[in-house]
């Protein structure tokens, strides 16, 4: 029997952290010491009473059963509380709010309830590659907005084709920006929803790094710009904010005809989120401090300082990020897959190319804020004496 795969498998490589994590094993068979600054996961556990809210639910008998497609009650009434705390945002828990087994599942199953095939969808080059993956799954057609330097990475709307915009159905924005850095003001966010409102776009804002900021910078939200909630959804999640990514506690929230269009998908493809993992999600939002948070965000401000310092001696030119995990670095000889693939090579220190996140993105790294200060310093150390040595 040959096993033929869907054709629209055609149009999805491989997942590039994927292929990297292959070549990391290979080199480690060999005896290598790699360092890892390639994903983004954190490598600080979460606040311990969120561990030990797990153990307490877990022990219950009743909990191991189905806990609903849409999360407890509970949960989403958290997730509201949070939002309007934080950013003084309301929210109705039972129509605004959807928990999600992360969030990456929501942002590719969005599309899946969103998009038809040959709707257009604006993606943000560079970008995460969920947003387009997860456009090409559905059957529509991605159209990169580059996000250049020279703009501050974000968008500039005019300059998209008028034909193109008359075809959008949706369009993806993630601000504070994976990979980039870059923050976006509410007034950045207002232009963006009225854009999209003026040409009956629907409108999805990742904001997983809210939370994740330095020098008291605090981020808005999408939906507190006027008339967002009237065709736009945010994505959120716990995985960088209580660093809890392995735990896949996300959430969708905003506009409710939208959130029930992702729940019919969902409740035919998932059976939702461990009661015990709901529970412990709960006490991350409601129990965690902002302490907590701002002493762990001057854990990553060192590391995130750590590199910067050597970005010269390393053949990289970049600026300090003000918020999020990331530090996106210019390649000096524009070759960013060859940078990448030397430094794991020779260096053993594992980064991500830029031109994973799109076309845009080629000729810059990413570098991760992902291993302690002693493993960073490292890290540098071994990159400038491969770099001084080409």
């Amino acid at each position: 029997m040959t096993v033929a795969p869907a054709e629209r498998l055609n149009n999805i490589p491989p997942y590039a952290f994927a292929t990297i994590a292959r070549r990391v094993r290979e080199l480690r068979a060999q005896g290598h010491d790699v360092i890892r600054i390639d994903m983004g996961s954190p490598d600080m556990p979460p606040a311990p009473e969120v561990v030990q809210a797990l153990h307490t639910s877990a022990l219950d008998d009743s909990h191991h059963g189905y806990a609903g497609f849409a999360g407890i009650p509970e949960l989403r009434q958290a997730f509201a509380d949070y939002y309007a705390r934080r950013f003084e945002v309301g929210l109705n828990a039972e129509t605004e709010v959807l928990p999600l087994i992360g969030s990456k599942e929501g942002i590719v199953n969005l599309q899946l309830a969103l998009v038809d095939p040959g709707d257009v969808v604006l993606v943000s080059d560079p970008g995460y590659p969920a947003y387009d993956k997860g456009t090409v799954l559905a059957g529509g057609e991605p159209y990169a907005v580059p996000l250049l330097a020279e703009n501050g990475f974000l968008p500039v709307l005019e300059d998209v084709p008028a034909e193109i915009v008359d075809r959008a159905k949706l369009m993806w924005i993630n601000y504070p920006n994976n990979p980039t850095g870059a923050v976006a003001s509410l007034g950045d966010l207002q232009r963006i929803v009225d854009f999209c409102r003026e040409h009956d776009i629907m409108l999805a804002h990742d904001n997983p790094y809210a939370d994740l900021t330095f020098d008291g910078l605090k981020p808005p939200s999408l939906l507190e710009a006027e008339g967002a909630r009237d065709i736009a959804v945010e994505f959120n999640s716990l995985s960088k904010t209580y660093n809890m990514a392995g735990w896949r506690v996300g959430v969708c929230v905003g506009n409710a005809d939208i959130i029930a269009a992702l729940l019919r998908v969902k409740s035919n493809i998932d059976s939702g989120l461990f009661r015990a993992i709901q529970d412990a999600a709960i006490t991350a939002l409601n129990t965690v401090s902002e302490d907590w948070i701002a002493e762990r965000n001057v854990a990553y401000q060192a590391r995130r300082d750590i590199i910067v310092e050597a970005l010269p001696s390393i053949g990289l030119s970049g600026s300090a990020p003000r918020a999020g995990l990331y530090v996106w670095a210019r390649v000096e000889d524009g070759d960013d897959v060859a940078y990448a693939g030397e430094a794991l090579q020779h260096a053993h220190v594992s980064m991500a190319p830029g031109s994973v996140y799109g076309a845009a993105g080629a000729g810059f790294v990413r570098m991760s804020l992902i291993v302690p200060e002693d493993r960073m310093r490292e890290a540098m150390s071994r990159l400038e004496a491969w770099y001084a040595s080409r």
